[in-house]
């Protein structure tokens, strides 16, 4: 490989990793054991780049695709990419992967002892998204979650060694409602790729069509749908609120922080009068703090 190809290379997983800045909740804070860090920056980057992957929204330059050993032809198919990704993801457990972000993965599966399966859940979610792009119930989005948000937090807490039956169903409730939240921030964008998770029977519910989704500014129905469904997903956030009470020190304010992102988009959200079409409407950092301090006092009482 070339020194320019490396470069770029380097340039590509630094792009990837360099978009944690940009979710509604911290990633790897300052304030966790550098272990736990470096395994939560290596999971992050597989579920970003798979993310990107399912979405065509990879770095410039076609690194990613080279290093799955794809033309640019077939770099084109997005199914055929994430069949590639996901041949890369089998070999951190029984080989030696070629995607750099793959290679990093391999230190934190062995030391934590992780399984393929929620790796597998994230690849998934975005082959699903290839070929399915409305949802009919709520419990066909929740199906959906289960796969595109559920293991993340899964991996959280195997990383941290804190994974337990219960609390892996609180997780689960606190990932699916991110997820919706995301969804929320997203309809606009969403819609533009021809994708909706608005359950389809909520959009009948409230006499919603598809062409009132791509007004530039949402009228009093779309308004009503989308705080319907932010209800829906604070109430997630808060059932599974004793998932953080469950814990202790530096994890406590790692999950504390995750939960509370979701809720200051809910209420950034909120403050938006529900009108999503406009723009996402993004969390400001007073409200992220203000939102930690109470989920940890809510935690505290729950616990």
């Amino acid at each position: 490989m070339t020194d320019t190809r490396q470069a770029r290379t380097d340039a590509s997983s630094r792009a990837t990793l360099g978009k944690a800045a940009d979710e509604n909740f911290p990633v790897a804070p300052f304030f966790l054991p550098r272990a736990w860090r470096d395994d939560l920056m290596a999971v992050y980057g597989f579920a970003r780049l798979v993310d990107d992957i399912g979405d065509g929204d990879l770095a410039p330059g076609g690194a990613d695709a080279r290093h799955l050993g794809l033309s640019p032809e077939a770099a084109e198919d997005r199914l055929a990419f994430l069949d590639a990704f996901e041949a890369d993801l089998h070999r951190v457990f029984d080989g030696t992967p070629r995607h750099p972000l793959l290679r990093g993965l391999r230190p934190t599966v062995r030391r934590c002892g992780l399984t393929p399966e929620p790796f597998l859940g994230l690849i998934a979610a975005n082959q699903q998204d290839q070929l399915v792009a409305r949802y009919e119930t709520y419990d066909d989005l929740l199906a959906y979650c289960a796969l595109s948000a559920n293991p993340v937090g899964r991996l959280v807490l195997a990383i941290t060694g804190t994974d337990t039956p219960e609390r892996i169903r609180r997780s689960d409730e606190i990932c699916t409602a991110l997820q919706i939240v995301e969804h929320l921030q997203d309809v606009a964008e969403d819609l533009g790729n021809d994708r909706i998770y608005l359950p389809a029977e909520d959009l009948k519910r409230f006499h919603v069509t598809e062409s009132d989704l791509a007004r530039p500014t949402a009228g009093a129905s779309v308004r009503a749908l989308i705080a319907f469904e932010a209800d829906r997903a604070r109430a997630l956030l808060h059932a599974g609120t004793p998932l953080v009470g469950s814990v202790h020190g530096r994890l406590r304010l790692l999950l504390a922080g995750f939960t509370a992102g979701g809720l200051a988009a809910l209420d950034a959200i909120t403050d938006a009068g529900f009108d999503v079409l406009t723009g996402p409407p993004k969390a400001t950092k007073p409200s992220l703090m203000r939102q930690v301090g109470a989920v940890l006092l809510r935690a505290r009482r729950e616990g």
